[in-house]
């Protein structure tokens, strides 16, 4: 179904006389109406200023117009055109069309989603001709967004800047440092086309076997990530994209993965209140755009059992009424199984809405979601009225960001990804985060041999690189993270002679092999320093390391300052965002501790 064409000078109005540009914790945004001034050619009539822009626009829009609004999906192709075969038959199977620009322009979807394995995402110039081709198909602008919380979930890699995330930078305890990171990746994701981010990640990650957060959240202190979390939603928004914190109402001490399960979260409401509801707080009172949804039960805030994406009481309950959030909430991806588990496809987008949803991420079956959604209003069950909320909430978020204003952006605009001097704010942040947190005097090693073995095949060879840089003689030997006898035989007789082993370590568990690697090599006599590349729990299950390191991302950044603070070239700085406890449940680094060589 075609939805009817939307007024293009309606569209294209960029400001706001005071009247309806509510977003984000309550607070009026005046932005768009500053927005006007010298960059609007004097007389055109497509800007001319509309103070009721958003009731003007609502009430030109279909029913159909309406509904499409609610809708975030990602579409195939690296354009907004894109005849790859490929992409063809998985645009016309998920979607009944063959290309991104026929899906914006029948169905008015309020956003596209991108990821680097349905739209490529490797050349900023093929981004930001995707994202100008696809708001040129748009009747109303898009929200153009991704998933660029850097670290561990990154979907546009170099030459764009990469930050080594957000426990790194709980580890420099430095939250200016976090709003220029946040400024400068707004920046560069604007200069592509890009105007939301699903980011920052306002989880306290309090379970150190946290399977989906871990070093996404800033760390386990409620009041330091709080503080992350609004200097980062402040940044991004200086850097002139939308954000998103999430996930509500918090996902960090959950030992399932949303994607493949349901999540119980076991807090009280006061345990709630006093770990898991300060970030998004400050994130509200900061002026986040948007909040996105958990698909985990928190029976102490619904004892329905409803994951909260599709619960009343946490969604309009707790964010509405309770946190006064009056900007969009919108969901985590409605693909994943954690609100699938107990509900059919078609109720799911039904639910959210009533819940207190405004925007639903990526349902499975797009045809299926839409048709719910009418179907449920022309039943009655859901009122146009309610519709007209999130459609509200969505328009004035695109004015308030300047999205309406300037959809598109100028290609020229690209020079600005991964600048000179941002590559070195990275460098700097990742600098900072290194935490020492034991050693016996074998560092800093200035001068020798080395083997650097563990996990990683990547990992590994940019480590030799940068140690190498570093004027040591290195050489990598790959483990992986299960190595058997013969790899750990191998890797201790590589070992011999040499004046350090490093040993590379992800998601280690206790008595797991990659721990058996460094018992190993530590058997045999040699120096080993073991290097925590992912979570800084490893540490806890590694003891008798002569040295041990955390980095908390295997960036290149971080791989080449953790290499700096091998050989000394930096003076270990960071320290833990977050308790590493022992096996036996005590303590075995807290929170704030680290060393230097001083």
């Amino acid at each position: 179904m075609r939805s009817p064409k939307l007024s293009r000078k309606t569209v294209l109005a960029s400001s706001v006389a005071g009247a309806f540009a509510v977003v984000g914790g309550g607070a009026v945004i005046a932005e768009a109406a500053s927005r006007r001034g010298e960059d609007e050619p004097e007389g055109d009539p497509t800007m001319e200023a509309t103070p009721d822009w958003v009731e003007t626009q609502l009430a030109s829009m279909s029913l159909q117009a309406k509904v499409g609004q609610l809708f975030m999906v990602y579409v195939h192709g690296e354009s907004a055109d894109s005849d790859h075969a490929d992409a063809v038959a998985s645009n016309r199977q998920r979607l009944g069309v063959d290309d991104g620009a026929a899906f914006v322009a029948d169905f008015a979807p309020g956003g596209i989603i991108y990821f680097d394995w349905a739209n490529g995402l490797t050349d900023p110039d093929q981004i930001v001709a995707l994202s100008n081709g696809l708001q040129e198909a748009a009747d109303l602008p898009l929200l153009i967004a991704t998933d660029q919380e850097y670290g561990t979930v990154v979907r546009i890699k170099e030459p764009t800047t990469q930050f080594p995330g957000s426990m790194p930078l709980g580890a420099t305890g430095d939250t200016e440092a976090a709003n220029r990171a946040a400024e400068v990746a707004g920046t560069e994701l604007r200069a592509m086309g890009l105007n939301q981010n699903f980011a920052p990640d306002a989880d306290v990650n309090v379970d150190p076997a946290n399977p989906v957060i871990g070093v996404r959240s800033f760390g386990s202190d409620p009041e330091s990530v709080s503080g992350f979390v609004a200097a980062q939603v402040s940044g991004y928004q200086a850097g002139g994209v939308a954000v998103s914190a999430k996930h509500f109402p918090g996902h960090g001490d959950t030992g399932t993965d949303s994607h493949v399960g349901l999540p119980v979260i076991t807090h009280t409401a006061t345990e709630w209140e006093r770990i898991d509801a300060p970030p998004f707080t400050a994130a509200i009172a900061a002026g986040a755009d948007m909040v996105m949804s958990a698909h985990i039960q928190f029976p102490a805030l619904d004892d329905s059992l409803k994951p909260a994406t599709l619960s009343e009481p946490i969604l309009t309950g707790l964010l509405r009424d309770r946190l006064g959030f009056e900007g969009v909430i919108i969901t985590d991806s409605l693909e994943m199984q954690g609100v699938r588990t107990e509900y059919g496809d078609e109720r799911v987008p039904v639910m959210a809405i009533l819940a207190g949803a405004d925007m639903l991420l990526m349902p499975p079956n797009f045809k299926l979601a839409y048709d719910a959604v009418l179907g449920a209003v022309e039943s009655g069950e859901l009122t146009e009225e309610r519709i007209d909320a999130s459609v509200r909430r969505l328009l004035a978020l695109k004015l308030a960001r300047g999205i309406i204003g300037e959809p598109t952006t100028d290609p020229d605009a690209v020079d600005v990804v991964g600048a000179d001097e941002h590559l070195a704010m990275a460098a700097d942040i990742a600098d900072r985060s290194i935490t020492l947190l034991a050693n016996d005097g074998t560092l800093p090693l200035e001068a020798g041999n080395v083997l650097v073995t563990g996990w990683g095949e990547n990992t590994t060879a940019r480590l030799t690189e940068s140690l190498t840089a570093q004027g040591l003689q290195a050489e990598a030997l790959v483990t992986g993270d299960d190595p058997d006898a013969d790899a750990i035989k191998s890797a201790v007789a590589a070992a011999v002679g040499r004046d350090l082993v490093v040993v590379s370590t992800f998601n280690v568990k206790a008595g797991g092999a990659q721990a058996n690697l460094v018992a190993e090599l530590l058997k045999a006599g040699l120096p080993v320093v073991t290097a925590a590349v992912g979570t800084p729990y490893d540490a806890a299950h590694l003891g008798g390391a002569n040295a041990s390191l955390a980095t908390y991302s295997y960036t290149t950044a971080s791989l080449a300052a953790l290499a700096k603070a091998i050989t000394g070239a930096i003076n270990p700085s960071g320290v833990l965002p977050v308790d590493v406890p022992a096996a036996t449940g005590e303590i075995a680094y807290a929170l704030g501790h680290g060393l230097n060589y001083a």
